[in-house]
């Protein structure tokens, strides 16, 4: 488990193949359920900041929050104060801009649905 996936951490080969950087937060033990409150605030999932148990889908969770912020150009739940980006995080309400296709949303959505019913 990485638990921070973010832009900072995709780097290109010469190749132009991604390669996943930074694991100071990454996880790799027998039991696959953590608690730990770790990674970036733009990309926490819901369960960490309700202080709830997790596993791995909290990776998939983040790579639905860079699908979005690559598409628009920002985060999904960021927003000038910590506080009002746990909430928005919380609520897992998204707004989508109108240039996003509906197949992206689509694809978002079911990575939000999968982490929230694991």
């Amino acid at each position: 488990m990485h638990r921070d996936i973010k832009p900072e951490n995709l780097l290109l080969d010469i190749f132009g193949n991604i390669k996943l950087a930074d694991f100071g937060w990454s996880a790799h033990t027998p039991s696959d359920k953590r608690k730990t409150m770790c990674g970036t605030l733009d990309y926490l999932p819901p369960e960490m900041i309700e202080g709830r148990h997790y596993n791995n889908y909290v990776d998939i969770w983040c790579l639905g929050v860079l699908c979005y912020e690559f598409l628009v150009g920002k985060p999904p739940f960021e927003s000038p104060d910590t506080n009002t980006t746990y909430n928005r995080i919380k609520s897992v309400n998204v707004h989508y801009p109108s240039c996003v296709p509906s197949g992206a949303k689509d694809l978002i959505s079911k990575v939000r649905y999968t982490l929230k019913y694991k």
